[in-house]
């Protein structure tokens, strides 16, 4: 791997021809939302595929030296992770208001938050398989997981992000042995709340990296410059 290796934060743009942006553009997904893919079963598996491919190649071509999938699969950076656990009642999702202010969908915690099966391992194993670059998948951080959930189990959000960060580990080992040169967790909430990541989002986002012989990396989104045209941050003071 070269000593400044570029690569990108993780996405790429999905094809029109395989995801509806009218849906998409109402709001970054939180809980799982199957209708923004325009390819119905049984062939959408098939069509995340090709799209994947067609990433992967142009990731090549552009001379991007860590490749990612370009999170084809995914409704949103995280959702697919956040519902795909045992305690998360994904048919009766609670409210929460956003960054914004504004009430928005997201997984409810019923329970103890335990991840039961791998959940991006297949992309991993796919990813591999479609490149010999150094390849990095991402996974949703712990303390922005917890701050997107809806929490009716546990005593405080400190020890739902602690079990959150237990779940991530368990599949970032996995993502390591299948192959990943590199692991990410995306923290974007860090910016949104730093007295809360003040207490306890660093303690949380090593337990996620505990054990882990790869490389790791964390993304703090900054905003979005094509949305947000004024008033833009210098910086993040409380870092």
């Amino acid at each position: 791997m070269p000593r400044l290796a570029t690569t990108v934060v993780g996405s790429y743009p999905q094809p029109d021809w395989l995801v509806d942006r009218s849906r998409l553009a109402k709001g970054v997904p939180r809980v799982r939302q199957r209708d923004i893919w325009r390819v119905a079963e049984p062939f959408l598996e098939q069509a995340q595929d090709d799209a994947t491919i067609l990433a992967i190649h142009e990731l090549e071509q552009a001379g991007i030296d860590v490749i990612t999938d370009g999170e084809i699969r995914r409704e949103s950076y995280s959702n697919r992770f956040a519902t795909a656990l045992e305690g998360v009642d994904v048919d009766n999702p609670g409210v929460i208001r956003d960054r914004n202010g504004n009430e928005t969908r997201v997984p409810r915690v019923v329970g103890r938050i335990v991840r039961t099966r791998p959940v991006e391992l297949r992309d991993m194993e796919f990813l591999r398989r479609h490149t010999r670059r150094p390849a990095k998948i991402t996974l949703p951080g712990p303390f922005t997981l917890a701050q997107q959930a809806r929490n009716e189990a546990y005593r405080d959000v400190e020890a739902l992000a602690m079990d959150f960060a237990a779940a991530v580990n368990a599949e970032a080992r996995d993502l390591a042995r299948a192959g990943a040169d590199v692991i990410q967790l995306d923290e974007p909430w860090l910016r949104n709340d730093p007295e809360a990541a003040g207490r306890f989002a660093v303690v949380a986002i090593n337990r996620a990296l505990e054990g882990l012989t790869v490389p790791t990396a964390i993304h703090l989104c900054f905003g979005y410059a094509a949305v947000v045209r004024h008033q833009k941050p210098t910086g993040y003071s409380f870092l």
